[in-house]
C-alpha cells in the first residue's frame, strides 16, 4: 500500500511539474509552426508550379501541354509528400524521439520488405517511363484494356481514368500494357448517308458541296472542309452517299451529328428524296392481298 502511494506521488509530481509543462508547451508551439510553414510551403510550392507551367504552356515552344500538365500534377505530388515526410521528422524530433534510430530501423524493414514489393518497384518505373516518354497525359482519352477513358491522373504507382458513364478506373501502371490514345492526332470519320435511287443526284451533289464549304467556318474544330466522296454503295433502291471529315482529336462525334442533321434538312428543302426504314403490312380480304 506505501509502496503503490510513493508510486502514485511520484507520477502526480511529475504531471505536476513545471519542467514538464514548459516541455509541452515548447513542442506543441514547435509542432504549430512546422504544420504551418509546411502548409506554407505545399501551397506556394504548389502555385510556384502551375504559375511556372503555365508559362510553358503559352510559351510557342512548348510542343505537348498535355505532358506539361502532367509532369505539373507530378511535381505538386511530390512536394506534398516531400515537405510532409519533412514535416512529420521534425514532429517526432520536437517530442524528444531518436529520428536517426528510427530511420535506420525502417531502412532494415524496408529493405526486407523490398523484396516482397517488386509489383511496387515495377508500378513506379513504368509511371516514370509513361510520363517522360509522354505515351499519354491528363485529359486525353485514351483505352486500356477494358478501360476506356479520359485520364484525370498519372501517379508515379497508379493511373486513374474517368469513364464515360462515371465509373473510375484506377490501374497499377506496371499492369498497363497496350494504350490507345485517341487525342494524340487529328480525328478523321466517315458519314454516310442514303439517298433513293430515282433521286437527281448531281443536285444532291451541288447542295452537298456548297454546304460543306460554309462548315470550316462556323465550326473552328474542323481542320478543313469535309470532302464528298461521292456514291459508297447501292443496294437495291438505297444509294449510299459517302463524306469524309477530319477534326481536331475526339471532335468529330460532334461534327457528325450536325452534317447529318443539316443535310436530312437541306433534302427535304429541296424535295431530294431520302431512304428511310419501312415497314410494309398485308392483309386479307376475301381471300386477296393488298
Amino acid at each position: 500500500m506505501e509502496k503503490n502511494k510513493k508510486l502514485m506521488e511520484k507520477y502526480w509530481d511529475k504531471l505536476t511539474s513545471q519542467d514538464l509543462w514548459e516541455q509541452v508547451i515548447d513542442a506543441s508551439i514547435e509542432i504549430l509552426l512546422i504544420l504551418l510553414v509546411s502548409w506554407i510551403a505545399v501551397s506556394l510550392g504548389k502555385k510556384f508550379i502551375k504559375k511556372v507551367f503555365l508559362i510553358r504552356m503559352r510559351s510557342p515552344l512548348s510542343h505537348s501541354e498535355r505532358r506539361q500538365r502532367t509532369i505539373s500534377r507530378l511535381l505538386q505530388s511530390v512536394i506534398s509528400y516531400v515537405v510532409y515526410f519533412s514535416a512529420i521528422i521534425g514532429i517526432l524530433s520536437s517530442l524528444n524521439i531518436k529520428v536517426a534510430g528510427l530511420l535506420a530501423g525502417a531502412g532494415i524493414v524496408g529493405l526486407a520488405i523490398g523484396f516482397g514489393a517488386q509489383s511496387l518497384v515495377k508500378d513506379v518505373i513504368t509511371g516514370f517511363f509513361i510520363i517522360f516518354e509522354d505515351q499519354f497525359g491528363v485529359g486525353d482519352y485514351i483505352k486500356i484494356n477494358a478501360a476506356e477513358g479520359t485520364v484525370v491522373e498519372i501517379g508515379l504507382r497508379t493511373t486513374k481514368i474517368n469513364g464515360a458513364t462515371g465509373e473510375q478506373f484506377i490501374i497499377p501502371n506496371g499492369a498497363i500494357g497496350e494504350v490507345i490514345n485517341y487525342s494524340v492526332n487529328n480525328s478523321k470519320i466517315f458519314i454516310d448517308l442514303q439517298m433513293a435511287t430515282d433521286a437527281d443526284f448531281e443536285k444532291a451533289e451541288g447542295v452537298i458541296n456548297k454546304y460543306l464549304e460554309t462548315l470550316p467556318k462556323m465550326h473552328k474544330e474542323l481542320i478543313a472542309a469535309p470532302v464528298f466522296l461521292g456514291v459508297q454503295n447501292v443496294k437495291g433502291t438505297e444509294v449510299t452517299i459517302r463524306i469524309a471529315a477530319e477534326t481536331l482529336p475526339q471532335q468529330q462525334y460532334g461534327v457528325a451529328r450536325t452534317i447529318r442533321r443539316d443535310i436530312t434538312k437541306l433534302f427535304e428543302e429541296n424535295n431530294i428524296p431520302m431512304v428511310y426504314p419501312k415497314m410494309m403490312f398485308y392483309g386479307k380480304d376475301e381471300g386477296r392481298s393488298v
